[in-house]
């Protein structure tokens, strides 16, 4: 078990790339972390690190161990899972709210797996946008939500599921995308694609274009669309563009119908989220909030 803190402890040094921050997110002491992995590269005759100054870089043999490590959790948490439920029947009806993105390339593959191994629960998914999904929590229409955005209301607890980037996307046919990149300005001029107010990715996006100094009022808007499906058939298309989570464009990406557009000095990360009351402690969201996050690739 020796072993298995020293594998934790450079795995997380290993994501974060900091060993001031891996100490605060293990609770021991930064000496305690350059410890561990001090005796780790021991063990393994081998460095996994190369530090220069307060910046830290992997080795090739960190770059393997980090690959391997991942597996290993993985499967630790999987023996948890299953063990776990093993002696449980779990039933009951299972109530999800979800944004469009979430709902449309997120969680179908999740609900077809977690009805495989739970037939006795039964979910309903309603689809609508993020303000429309935390309403829903709150009238208790709800159970559990899945969404997107930056908005936090008081009353909800918000727990990250999955990480997310959100790129600027056109038709390979669109010879303003030929370059592969458009400056702040540029994008001010281009024909583009909206979501509608009250939407997660609306907003994640209006907060980011403010970081280039874009207010989104700016943009040149073709067309307001309910949903990334409508907006990125659309966009294949036309002449216009959309900003849309890299999940929904994957496919079109991979048969060359569509490609990413950089945006000078724009990135756009962020997390889909589970969303419950305060207070809410209830067995199948928690059930499913955990299957889901072993699922999700």
């Amino acid at each position: 078990m020796v072993f298995d803190f020293r594998l934790q402890v450079f795995n997380t040094v290993a994501r974060r790339l900091n060993f001031t921050r891996a100490a605060a997110e293990l609770y021991i002491t930064q000496p305690a972390v350059t410890k561990h992995i001090h005796e780790l590269e021991n063990q393994l005759n081998t460095k996994l690190f190369e530090r220069n100054g307060s910046r830290v870089k992997l080795t090739q043999a960190g770059e393997i161990l980090l690959h391997h490590s991942e597996q290993i959790f993985e499967i630790y948490r999987n023996i948890e899972f299953e063990i776990n439920n093993l002696a449980q029947r779990q039933g009951g009806k299972l109530r999800l709210g979800a944004s469009t993105t979430a709902a449309q390339y997120i969680l179908p593959p999740i609900l077809a797996e977690f009805h495989k191994k739970f037939r006795n629960v039964q979910v309903t998914l309603t689809i609508a946008n993020t303000e429309e999904i935390e309403q829903a929590l709150q009238n208790r229409e709800i159970d559990l939500g899945v969404i997107e955005g930056l908005s936090k209301n008081a009353a909800i607890k918000y727990i990250e599921f999955l990480k997310d980037e959100i790129v600027l996307v056109a038709s390979s046919k669109n010879l303003t995308a030929s370059t592969g990149t458009v400056s702040a300005e540029k994008l001010k001029e281009i024909p583009l694609l909206m979501r509608e107010p009250g939407s997660g990715t609306l907003e994640v996006i209006a907060h980011a274009l403010k970081t280039i100094g874009i207010n989104i009022g700016e943009l040149n808007n073709e067309m307001q669309l309910g949903s990334s499906e409508s907006m990125k058939l659309y966009m294949l298309h036309s002449d216009s563009m959309a900003f849309l989570s890299v999940h929904a464009v994957l496919k079109e990406l991979q048969s060359r119908e569509c490609r990413i557009v950089d945006v000078d000095g724009l990135n756009i990360e962020r997390y889909f989220y589970f969303t419950v009351l305060h207070g809410q402690h209830e067995a199948l969201p928690d059930l499913f909030m955990k299957f889901s996050r072993y699922r999700a690739k």
